[in-house]
């Protein structure tokens, strides 16, 4: 299991927590709790492929908030949005 946590300013806004558990509604094997009180966001997720990286920065973008990663990003959420070299 993957556990990632996320803080996203603004979520405390009813209407923004209405328009994200919409959001969620479409990842139906991710589990979260929201902490309004600090505008967070705990995913619990099984199997790596029920959500990716890129996925969560949609769910946030759609609603109008700017997702922050709390800790380092799992190896397994990412989904080849960091840069490398060459």
């Amino acid at each position: 299991m993957i556990e990632v946590e996320i803080y996203a300013p603004g979520l405390r806004a009813e209407s923004t927590l209405l328009q994200l558990r919409n959001q969620l509604d479409h990842f139906p094997k991710v589990r979260y709790k929201i902490d309004t009180r600090h505008d967070l966001v705990y995913f619990e997720i099984d199997k790596p492929g029920d959500i990716n990286q890129q996925e969560i920065h949609q769910i946030f973008d759609a609603i109008g908030l700017e997702p922050r990663f709390v800790g380092q990003i799992p190896e397994e959420l990412r989904s080849g949005l960091t840069t490398r070299l060459v």
